[in-house]
């Protein structure tokens, strides 16, 4: 009964409009957290990024996760598209760097970098952890303008349109940001 319960809880839940943390408009926290890149561990700070263009930076429960898996390999594929409008990608995630070594090769296939935010000190700042697993960080993507303001934001827990609907904001901010 418990666990009946419980499901009707969590699918009421995911019927319910969602909106990401921080708004558009918003100044996006700063951060240097270690991370991943083919394997290689580096330290990833987002303002160096932002001195380079826009950053879609997007939030996953945990590596190896079957969405988690499938967001990243969309992410994966979809890099040169990213890159093409001026962008970078960096996913975060609660996990360790260990685990996120390894996720970095396999799932992200060495095209972008995931970040290990352990003490979940990044996933506290945008207010991205689940409400009912805090432990876990939400399936949230944003779209930082290189001035740190948040372009544009998504919230789903569904990993199939993520990809898409940043890619879209982007090529409407640079479109809208002839001059970035």
């Amino acid at each position: 009964m418990k666990r009946a319960i419980a499901v009707l809880t969590l699918l009421g839940c995911m019927c319910l409009p969602v909106q990401a943390a921080l708004d558009v408009g918003d100044a996006a926290p700063d951060f240097s957290v270690p991370a991943a890149l083919g394997g290689k561990v580096f330290q990833y700070r987002l303002s160096e990024q932002l001195a380079k263009g826009p950053v879609v930076l997007y939030f996953f429960p945990a590596a190896f996760s079957e969405a988690c898996s499938i967001e990243a390999h969309q992410f994966a594929e979809a890099i040169d598209k990213f890159k093409a409008l001026g962008a970078s990608v960096i996913g975060v995630s609660g996990d360790g760097i260990d685990l996120i070594t390894r996720f970095s090769v396999q799932a992200c296939q060495g095209k972008f970098p995931v970040a290990a935010d352990e003490n979940k000190a990044v996933i506290k700042a945008y207010d991205a952890a689940m409400q009912t697993r805090s432990d876990f960080a939400n399936r949230v993507s944003y779209l930082i303008a290189p001035g740190g303001k948040v372009a544009y934001s998504y919230l789903s827990l569904n990993p199939n349109k993520h990809v898409e609907k940043t890619l879209a904001a982007l090529a409407q901010w640079v479109k809208d940001n002839p001059r970035r």
